[in-house]
């Protein structure tokens, strides 16, 4: 029972740091992808159409590893796979 404990303890911290180091590296990513779009508009105001979508499908891209991330943490935290092998252990 103890192990069981300690498994669902680390678990919980682990999830804490999935969710809140993805979330702080999806920021920063944005925001720069963001600054050098609005960096790159300013210089030259002409390839606005073109950066646009490059950024609109970067930024998609950094979103969506955060969003695989809080997924993992879900799974960990509703269907945790290593209890079943500290489980299956005792």
């Amino acid at each position: 029972m103890e192990a069981v404990a300690m498994v669902q303890a680390y678990t919980g911290i682990g999830i804490g740091l999935i969710i809140g180091l993805g979330a702080a590296g999806a920021c920063i990513g944005i925001g720069r992808m963001c600054a050098s779009f609005l960096d790159g508009a300013a210089r030259q105001p002409e390839m606005i159409p073109a950066l646009q979508g490059k950024v609109f499908l970067l930024l998609g891209l950094i979103d969506a590893s955060f969003i695989i991330g809080v997924g993992l943490a879900m799974m960990f935290a509703f269907a945790n796979p290593l209890l079943s092998v500290v489980q299956a252990a005792h």
